[in-house]
């Protein structure tokens, strides 16, 4: 795929090699010309000067034939408008933009593009580490209806089947990381020792689920 790149700050640098060494294609457009030198000498693709939302400069950087547009320069602003540009005008799909202000994020993202804030990223996951397991999810989708929970296997279900801890707390295990690996669970898995499970729910339901989880299991048919 072809995606093209707007910043060449330390983020932008680092997607563009991270992608050439997956073997796509890529363009990187800056403002600056001295930032393409984090770039390093072994980068093969296109390096545009210019700013990110003019559509002549898109144009050189070939975004006509890309696959998706990524705006991660230092200004909020730049990447929004550089995000709707490529999403509206040109048609591209997978568009990210790197927002700073939380709010305004959330915004976009319920506009169909998606956002990483860089400061509401960091802030969220020292939270997770320092509030008791279901406290803040590991994710929320755009409508705050669906979360992503991240907890230790909880002692009470240690030895039960996966498939009554679903029913019984009315949620999904994506998936299980065990020893080091990440597995899928089946109707037959149990739960183990040492496991941490990656647990989908409904954002209403958590508080009764947590109280499930914390419970125990009801005795299993």
């Amino acid at each position: 795929m072809h995606v093209v790149i707007m910043g060449c700050g330390r983020v932008g640098s680092t997607l563009a090699r991270s992608l050439e060494d997956r073997n796509h294609t890529v363009s990187v457009i800056d403002s600056e010309p001295d930032a393409f030198r984090r770039l390093g000498p072994g980068f093969n693709g296109d390096k545009v000067t210019g700013q990110g939302f003019d559509q002549e400069v898109l144009e050189k950087a070939g975004i006509r034939r890309a696959d998706a547009f990524a705006a991660v320069s230092s200004g909020d602003n730049s990447n929004i408008i550089a995000a709707r540009v490529a999403r509206e005008t040109f048609g591209i799909q997978q568009v990210v933009a790197r927002i700073y202000d939380p709010g305004r994020a959330e915004v976009y993202q319920r506009l169909g593009i998606t956002t990483v804030a860089t400061v509401k990223w960091t802030a969220d996951q020292v939270l997770r580490r320092l509030l008791p397991a279901g406290a803040e999810p590991d994710f929320r989708d755009p409508s705050g209806t669906i979360r992503l929970d991240q907890l230790p296997a909880p002692e009470p279900w240690i030895g039960h089947r996966t498939v009554h801890f679903q029913e019984q707390v009315g949620c999904r295990i994506a998936w299980i990381d065990r020893l080091g690996e990440g597995m899928l669970p089946t109707r037959e898995s149990v739960i183990q020792e040492g496991d941490i499970l990656h647990v989908t729910m409904r954002e209403d339901n958590a508080p009764r689920a947590y109280q499930v989880i914390d419970r125990g299991p009801d005795d299993e048919s």
